[in-house]
């Protein structure tokens, strides 16, 4: 395993941050995994509301951050398009009123490559983003070879999951230094 995250600008001001990697299982298991509240919750985020096209859902993240997407498109188990909802008016100026999320997955055998893409980032901050879809992406290969949670001693708004905040704070001169 060895996740590839890649940058690009959209314009002067936002930018989109592009993870991939290929992992040991099915793409069903491997979208079950990606859309499954239970399993989602042991590696990347806290999701409850209405999960079906069109629907909306509030997540809180292992890093803290929450917030409320509405998903676009949703083709099991190959393509997942979700875009966050502004909460209030002085968000659709915020981060939380332009971004998109865009998940592929191809079975490549008995092996299944994922890519995530997120677009509407800060450029000035795509570096956050890279270590933290990094650190992400290897917390879901260590549930997908456990079974279990990736952060045994949760998170919340207010807390970050420990050992996603210690990768990530790790990550972040890595992709800092690589002029992301």
């Amino acid at each position: 395993m060895r996740t590839i995250a890649t940058t690009r600008k959209l314009d002067h001001a936002r930018g989109a941050v592009r993870v991939e990697d290929v992992y040991d299982t099915g793409i069903d298991d491997l979208w079950e995994a990606c859309t499954n509240p239970e399993r989602l919750a042991r590696w990347i985020a806290q999701v409850e509301g209405d999960l079906r096209e069109g629907g909306i859902v509030h997540t809180t993240f292992t890093s803290t951050a929450s917030g409320a997407s509405r998903i676009v498109q949703c083709e099991p188990p190959n393509h997942l398009l979700i875009a966050s909802v502004p909460e209030s008016p002085d968000q659709r100026e915020d981060l939380d009123g332009d971004s998109e999320t865009e998940v592929w997955l191809t079975a490549e055998g008995g092996r299944t490559r994922l890519v995530v893409e997120e677009r509407g980032l800060p450029a000035d901050k795509l570096h956050f983003y890279c270590a933290g879809w990094q650190a992400h992406l290897e917390d879901l290969a260590t549930t997908l070879g456990s079974g279990k949670t990736a952060h045994p001693g949760g998170w919340s708004p207010q807390r970050p999951a420990a050992a996603f905040d210690t990768r990530f704070n790790e990550l972040i001169p890595v992709y800092e230094k690589a002029g992301v």
